[in-house]
């Protein structure tokens, strides 16, 4: 018999805009559920720079994004404190572009309430040392840098907190339909294997570009055309203002501080519907993000590359169109029972992360208007769990400064309930980035983490310059006094991470990364002999493959 439940909304997508909708919905009293096939924040919303948006970057060619993304931005910086470094940010001009421009992209920006301020090269060289020297001019704009991570698992943990439900790892087999009626969802959860129904009165689909399939559930005719973007990894950070290129938005004209790296993007490519879940980085892509990135710092020519990933925009055909020509760039919403009289189903898609919270106030007061609920929103003034002000940092004299400002950095006034004087809590798991036993016992037990790559989005452990070659064994080990679970699974916990951590390794595989690799193919499949691992009778992980084999990891056979 099929376990049924019953809520008034449930919403498909954990991204940013997915969970955003879960919260907004949650403090207006809506009970809701959503459902993520993988984790949070695993698509789209995590493979993006992570820059907060001041809007100059669309002021020239998008004026209405612009004043979206610069009242976003002032909204993010009071509620989403933890999430955010206002780093503030720097658009040069270098001597093969037109300064011309510099002057209508600062009208653009004052026409769009975005502050502005023209600097001389000197200034912009005194407040980023590592910008190209041979800049003819620059303009300082209110950009800064947002985890994409840390923001989707805070909304979710406020929305939870508020009596919302989710279920990760669960994948949307169907829609439950009646008569024209969308009633629900029929479910498979995939680390139990079992189906279960839900009914409810709304169902909003947030997926983002995976939301072209949802809609096919129900027949709906919405086209999207995925944009691929490409981005790398530095291994440290090497500029600590946003470095934009001043000119019409371009390829790898972003350079990105990100906690303790630095990210160069991004490129852009149409690619097939079907190739959507199936992205790799090219050797052509590399190559433009590192020539073109070296024209905004040249320190980056001789700067490691960790890691290359990609993600996909989803770009939209609206008005039927299915030649691609009246493709949408910004946010579209779609209320099924007036476009295609389907009743009980919206899609919210497009946009930015920028815009994430915008997107899910518009699309929950129009599934609160449905239900006949009249509490307006409140997620613009509401700090996120982790974002309010303490009154005082409280910390134990025997942790190191640099443990507990990196925990009040994640987790903000959270990171209280783990910073305590028990030595095994204070136990340093990550070195790169701070990672102390006791973040990883809190993030398994109250944030819904179910495998390395999960904790490695809560935390991230692993996404520094070791790229968890010192890590991932330790906080694997973890799982098994933590996670309800036994050895054989934290083994192939550690496996699967592995495997997810080398894919992004393969496209950059020369020089310090070769030789990194190397080494912890030494480690893994020499010393711990990580190839060996039986296959799992039940696999509970997102990975494709149950054990790593010599001939995925071994970095000797994919130089050859």
């Amino acid at each position: 018999m099929t376990t049924r439940l019953e809520t008034e909304v449930v919403i498909i997508g954990g991204g940013a805009t997915g969970t955003g909708i879960m919260r907004d919905c949650a403090l207006r009293g809506i009970k809701c559920i959503l459902i993520e096939k993988d984790d949070l924040a695993s698509g789209t919303t995590g493979r993006n720079h992570g820059l907060l948006h001041s809007g100059a970057r669309y002021a020239v060619t998008d004026p209405e994004s612009a004043k979206e993304c610069i009242i976003e931005n002032r909204i993010l910086k009071n509620i989403a404190r933890h999430c955010v470094e206002d780093t503030q940010g720097l658009f040069i001009s270098l001597p093969d572009d037109d300064l011309q421009f510099q002057q209508q992209f600062i009208s653009a920006c004052q026409n769009a309430d975005i502050d502005v301020e023209q600097l001389t090269p000197q200034q912009a060289l005194r407040l980023e040392p590592n910008c190209n020297p041979q800049l003819i001019g620059a303009v300082k704009v209110p950009d800064g840098t947002i985890d994409p991570f840390r923001l989707a698992s805070s909304n979710a943990l406020d929305a939870i907190e508020h009596g919302a439900q989710l279920f990760n790892h669960t994948f949307v087999t169907a829609l439950i339909q009646q008569n024209g009626t969308v009633k629900g969802v029929k479910c498979l959860n995939l680390k139990t294997n079992t189906h279960f129904e839900i009914r409810a009165q709304q169902v909003i689909n947030a997926a983002g570009i995976w939301g072209q399939q949802i809609c096919q559930y129900g027949d709906l005719n919405i086209t999207m055309f995925p944009a691929k973007g490409s981005l790398l990894i530095l291994d440290y950070r090497i500029n600590n203002l946003v470095i934009n290129r001043c000119r019409k938005p371009s390829d790898a004209d972003i350079l990105v501080p990100g906690d303790t790296i630095s990210l160069i993007g991004t490129t852009s490519e149409r690619i097939d519907y079907k190739d959507i879940d199936d992205l790799h980085v090219t050797s052509r892509e590399i190559d433009i993000l590192l020539k073109e990135g070296a024209k905004l710092a040249p320190i980056m020519a001789n700067t490691r590359v960790l890691r290359a990933y990609a993600g996909v925009r989803p770009l939209v055909a609206v008005d039927g169109d299915t030649s691609g020509r009246n493709i949408s760039r910004g946010i579209v919403l779609l209320d099924h029972a007036e476009r295609d009289s389907m009743d009980g189903f919206i899609t919210i898609t497009g946009g930015k992360l920028m815009t994430y919270r915008m997107m899910a106030e518009w699309t929950t007061d129009l599934v609160a208007k449905k239900l006949g609920n009249t509490t307006p929103c409140t997620t613009h003034q509401r700090p996120l769990p982790g974002s309010e002000q303490p009154k005082a940092i409280k910390h134990t004299a025997s942790l190191a400064k640099p443990v507990y400002q990196s925990a009040y950095y994640r987790h903000g006034e959270r990171a209280q309930q783990f910073l305590t004087d028990d030595k095994k809590s204070q136990a340093i798991i990550c070195e790169c980035e701070m990672v102390t036993c006791g973040e990883v016992e809190y993030a398994i037990k109250q944030l819904d983490v179910h495998n390395l790559v999960d904790l490695r989005r809560r935390t991230r452990v692993g996404m520094g310059p070791c790229q968890g070659e010192l890590c991932s064994y330790r906080a694997a080990g973890l799982f098994a006094e933590y996670g309800n679970t036994d050895g054989n699974h934290a083994s192939h916990i550690l496996s699967d991470f592995l495997e997810e951590r080398w894919k992004g390794i393969k496209p950059v595989f020369w020089g310090d990364a070769l030789r990194e690799g190397e080494f912890s193919y030494w480690i893994y499949e020499g010393l711990f002999g990580v190839s060996d691992i039986p296959p799992a009778s039940t696999s509970t992980s997102t990975s494709t493959s149950t054990s790593t084999s010599t001939n995925t990891i071994n970095p000797s056979n994919e130089a050859k």
